[in-house]
């Protein structure tokens, strides 16, 4: 039976390359359902969703986005508009599966209908920047993106090949079945490289007790997309013991994973174990990349493409009780945990973060700050140290039974 893929793009200026792939889905023995965004003209060929639809749900007319003759308007009542007309195809059990084309205009509204598509729903884009920085267009997604090489402006040899590659991928997606695999509860764990050797010994005693855990590198996105998942209701238990990305939020780092780090949990009640991994480090790009107002702090080189910088006490202070804030808000089960001789690989004696003085304000600020009713366990050993590992790991599975008793 054949699948149906939503088809999203501008139908006016790029609906020859668009009525291309439609032909070359149906000829797989697929349904292309397609969605015009197109504002300034009429369509090459009639859509199954026309422009008016998607500009309604972005919240203006088509006649309106005509005569305001404004792209920038136009782009952002599109751009809202696909996303929500899409996630009402997908949710009335409409579409399987979706492909977009265009160049940077028509990327960012292909991408915006294709994120609304839940994780695993096959979704590609062919545009003229995946060669580039993709974050913003993919986000915390599970997008294909696709090199178009040329623009998206009509039929040669080079972009047929492209977009026959496109219908190739798409198609072998929504064809493909997921084998039976034995499913287990999911646990959270946040990573660093610096928390490397603390994770790997945390989800080798969970798997051992019957539990998958999904490892998530504290790089801003991986922050990001580990919250989402909390919030789509696939997860069983947080142990979220790398909060650094609260250190590049506060302090203006690369890896930030935005404001509302660490609530989805605390949201949905999810049993959580924390612990202010890596807060003693914010992370920038190349040595070359650290702004000037940073260049007389504790910098290390991680490698070529990373250099972490040493958090003072100041700024420790401040990230102690935005952690004990967050930890607050839970309306489950949660403790946090205290490594007293040190929260990464570099912050322990003898190393090159090693700064006492910064991680007791760090400390100090949790104590004050967290409900009295949160328990707080301080360890004297290194966050990576097998008894740290035992202990965060331990009472997770003591909040899961309870959980479930």
């Amino acid at each position: 039976m054949g699948k149906t893929i939503a088809l999203i793009g501008a139908l006016d200026t790029k609906g020859a390359d668009y009525a291309f792939v439609k032909r070359e889905i149906e000829k797989r023995g697929h349904y292309a359902l397609t969605i015009n965004t197109g504002v300034l003209g009429e369509p090459l060929f009639e859509p199954d969703v026309p422009a008016e639809r998607v500009s309604l749900a972005g919240g203006m007319t088509l006649d309106e986005l005509r005569r305001e003759k404004d792209k920038s308007l136009a782009m952002s009542v599109m751009t809202r508009g696909i996303a929500k007309v899409v996630k009402e195809l997908f949710d009335q059990g409409l579409i399987d599966g979706g492909l977009s084309m265009g160049g940077s205009n028509g990327t960012m509204i292909g991408t915006s209908g294709l994120r609304a598509l839940p994780v695993g729903v096959p979704k590609v884009m062919v545009s003229t920047v995946a060669s580039g920085d993709t974050q913003p267009y993919v986000g915390i997604s599970d997008i294909v993106m696709v090199p178009s090489i040329l623009d998206v402006a009509g039929l040669n040899r080079i972009s047929a090949k492209i977009y026959a590659n496109a219908v190739g991928i798409i198609v072998g997606m929504v064809e493909s079945e997921v084998p039976p695999i034995e499913t287990k509860p999911l646990i959270t764990a946040s990573m660093f490289g610096n928390t490397t050797k603390l994770i790997n010994q945390c989800a080798t005693q969970l798997e051992e007790n019957g539990y998958e855990v999904l490892v998530f590198h504290a790089t801003g996105t991986g922050g990001k997309t580990m919250e989402s998942l909390i919030d789509q209701g696939y997860i069983t238990g947080v142990l979220d013991v790398t909060t650094t990305e609260l250190a590049d939020e506060l302090v203006g780092g690369v890896l930030s994973a935005g404001p509302t780090r660490m609530e989805a949990a605390a949201k949905w009640a999810l049993p959580q174990v924390i612990a202010p991994g890596c807060l003693d480090m914010v992370n920038f790009w190349g040595m070359s990349t650290v702004p000037d107002k940073y260049r007389d702090r504790l910098l290390y080189c991680w490698n070529d493409n990373i250099t972490l910088m040493r958090t003072t006490p100041e700024e420790n202070a401040k990230l102690g009780r935005l952690l004990a804030e967050k930890a607050n808000r839970s309306k489950g089960e949660v403790a946090i945990f205290l490594p007293l001789q040190g929260l990464s690989e570099l912050d322990a004696p003898g190393r090159e973060f090693w700064w006492p003085e910064a991680d007791q304000a760090l400390f100090d600020a949790i104590r004050q700050y967290a409900r009295k009713d949160i328990s707080i366990y301080e360890l004297d050993c290194n966050i990576n140290d097998a008894m740290f590992a035992q202990a965060v790991t331990s009472k997770l599975l003591d909040m899961l039974q309870h959980e479930y008793e």
